[in-house]
């Protein structure tokens, strides 16, 4: 029996109105009938299950069919949201592709450095040093400095200068031919090898040159995978986009790169790659085009560099033999300079030997009679010298 007071709503098959009925001594309710034909949701069998409240909601989901077929048919005109930026996992493996195309290229080159690094290891000391003045050189033409041989032979050896000089040039160029010639290389610390630290006052919201270069050195140990070339490859074209990028920072990118490409060599303290022009280190293309180019220049840079030790090995036995006969210090002193340094003045000699300037300028001008060097500036004050082929 329903108590009374109690409020009863329910469904009448079939009934379309508001209606009034009564149930046993339940007093008189008003039951808003649906229009829509519903079956009763109560149920005389008790062995049935009862409906629960997930299904409910799925059968009320399942009844939404317009909205889903509104979500359907809406045209996208929303622009297109910023796209997140590539892992340097996909950067990597963009490069090791490249790799792999460029395997046969990238061995031959590979065994050229490797020859390139063994005739350094037992030759003189001073070859070293003779192809770091050139490739220093070359590259200053290729950042737009045009530092010659010359010019810069008197302003690493004496702080020479001329009037027309631009210091600047002078000073990026010298700190070329230091890195290229000794000391630590990037691996350790790339801010100490490129001479730049952060100024004191530095604001917290500016990013750190410290933590740029840290973030070039993560991305370069996680491509330890790759072959040292290929890594100097990726390295320097990624010298922009990690923020290392200035003035002069094409000398700081690829002096920064020859030195990862030799970093497993004992003799070759860089790999050359501005002595045969700067065709591989246009910035252009994707990843296989430009290692393609890379390989090429190098390959041509370690052959130009060959082919200058060749000529330097060559002219110094011939001028041993014929100037045996002179004696003292000063002949063999002044062969090693001239073997060391591609072009070499009074003062300079002066200063590279320990001897007299009178004892300097005797012994070349014997030397350029017998035909063992030849006077390139054809003036008669500021003269230099180099071996002549």
């Amino acid at each position: 029996e329903v108590p009374p007071a109690v409020e009863c709503a329910y469904y009448i098959k079939g009934a379309g109105s508001c209606q009034k009925k009564r149930l046993g001594n339940v007093q008189e309710i008003s039951l808003f009938v649906h229009m829509k034909t519903q079956a009763s949701t109560f149920t005389d069998d008790y062995d049935e299950p009862l409906i629960t409240i997930q299904e409910d909601e799925e059968a009320h989901e399942d009844d939404l069919w317009f909205l889903r077929r509104l979500l359907e048919e809406e045209p996208d005109d929303l622009p297109p949201g910023p796209r997140a930026e590539p892992p340097d996992t996909a950067v990597i493996e963009d490069w090791a592709k490249a790799e792999g195309v460029h395997a046969a290229r990238l061995a031959k080159v590979a065994g050229r450095l490797g020859a390139l690094d063994d005739r350094l290891l037992r030759g003189p000391e001073g070859w070293q040093y003779r192809l770091a003045l050139i490739e220093a050189a070359d590259l200053s033409w290729f950042a737009g400095d045009r530092v010659s041989a010359d010019r810069l032979a008197l302003w690493v050896s004496m702080r020479l200068s001329g009037a027309q000089d631009d210091l600047n040039a002078l000073a990026r160029v010298a700190w070329a031919v230091r890195r290229l010639t000794g000391g630590p290389g990037p691996k350790a610390d790339l801010a100490a090898f490129l001479d730049r630290r952060d100024p004191e006052n530095t604001g917290d919201s500016a990013e750190r040159f410290e933590d740029r270069a840290g973030g070039w050195l993560d991305l370069m140990a996680a491509a330890k995978g790759l072959h040292p070339i290929t890594r100097a490859c990726m390295g320097y074209n990624l010298w922009s986009l990690a923020g290392l990028g200035r003035h002069g920072d094409q000398i700081e990118a690829t002096v920064t790169a020859s030195r990862v490409a030799t970093s497993d060599g004992s003799g070759a303290i860089f790999a050359p790659l501005a002595m045969a022009g700067a065709g591989g280190l246009r910035v252009s293309g994707l990843p296989p085009e430009r290692l393609a180019r890379w390989l090429d220049g190098m390959n041509s840079a370690i052959l130009t560099a060959m082919r200058n030790l060749d000529d330097t090995q060559t002219w110094s036995a011939r001028a041993e033999k014929v100037m045996s006969q002179l004696s003292g210090r000063t002949p063999a002193a002044l062969r090693s300079a001239l073997t060391e340094w591609p072009l070499v003045s009074a003062p300079m000699a002066e200063v590279l030997t320990g001897a007299s300037r009178a004892a300097v300028q005797r012994n070349l001008a014997w030397m350029e009679e017998r035909g063992l060097i030849r006077e390139v500036t054809q003036q008669g004050r500021f003269r230099m010298w180099r071996i002549k082929d």
